[in-house]
């Protein structure tokens, strides 16, 4: 029976991988191929490519730890070796949780309507205020780095010294737990951000419904839809984001994390949910990248019944 569910598991592992990487492939594609056509590229498009860059990342990053943690854990890996794996997990991690708070920023100002002074100031300079977002965790970024490579060198150095020779094992358990640890605890600010971003349009539509009412307006106008779509895309994000928050807390507080066991299979299956599922959100979201998805989708569905994509 276990050998059974680790079957599922690990096929749900390679169909979220799969799938992850062809959406965000997608999505680079789509935009990469709008931008040579019309030698122009929107701010949103460009936060798009980009989250989708870093997506594809965090996924081969993902898949790298889930290989070395679970199927090579006899091998010996260098110093180095740990630090490049347990760096690059950090990195597109967090820009791939950063340009998502980005994203929200983005929908945020774009599409809230308040008369407070400095939210009119804001949403005059959304693209400025985004991009000083992203800088400005560029600095968390650099604290996460230090933090780890200080505390691999010192987690080594112990082993080192009481194992006589100058590799470990790949089965880094107090170096895969403190990656984890570390990067769990800061991405909680942009988390946070988020979810004030959610509550903030939440607000936003409640006095927008209520003016309507006042004004006996319809029920649903332009801005109306725009609020829905916004939060929609945001609630989204921090369900998915949740669970894969939950699923990294459960890896670090995991006793049994040097077992492979369909335990941590599971953790791992949730995990790759979030940068796989939010992929196909943000184009589903997205109306060009919907309609190229759709228009896609239709051509190979004409390819497999053997008609031509033009036929009626």
């Amino acid at each position: 029976m276990n050998g059974f569910i680790r079957y599922i598991l690990l096929t749900t592992l390679n169909v979220e991988f799969i799938m992850g990487y062809l959406g965000n492939a997608f999505t680079v594609l789509v935009n990469i191929m709008q931008w040579v056509k019309r030698r122009k590229i929107s701010f949103i498009d460009q936060i798009f490519t980009t989250l989708a860059i870093s997506r594809i990342g965090l996924l081969l990053s993902l898949i790298e730890s889930l290989f070395v943690s679970e199927w090579y854990s006899d091998i010996i890996l260098t110093r180095r070796r740990v630090r490049q794996i347990s760096i690059s997990w950090a990195v597109t991690n967090h820009f791939s949780i950063w340009l998502a708070t980005c994203l929200s920023i983005f929908y945020f100002l774009k599409i809230s309507n308040f008369s407070n002074s400095i939210f009119l100031h804001l949403k005059c300079r959304v693209k400025k205020v985004v991009s000083v977002t992203l800088l400005a965790s560029l600095l968390l970024l650099f604290l996460d780095i230090l933090v780890i490579n200080t505390r691999i060198d010192v987690l080594i150095d112990g082993i080192q010294a009481n194992m006589f020779y100058s590799a470990i094992s790949s089965n880094y358990t107090q170096v895969s737990r403190l990656v984890l640890l570390t990067n769990t605890m800061l991405t909680l600010i942009p988390f946070t951000v988020s979810l004030t971003m959610f509550l903030l349009l939440i607000f936003s539509l409640w006095r927008h419904l209520k003016n309507m009412q006042r004004n006996a307006e319809g029920s649903r106008d332009v801005s109306t839809t725009a609020h829905i779509k916004a939060l929609q895309m945001v609630v989204t994000f921090l369900l998915l984001y949740t669970v894969f928050f939950l699923s990294l807390l459960m890896q670090v507080f995991n006793t049994e994390f040097q077992q492979k066991n369909s335990v941590t299979l599971l953790f791992w299956t949730t995990e790759l949910a979030f940068p796989s599922g939010h992929s196909y959100v943000l184009i589903l979201g997205n109306a060009k990248l919907r309609q190229a998805f759709l228009s896609m989708v239709w051509w190979l569905r004409c390819r497999l019944n053997g008609a031509e994509p033009s036929g009626s």
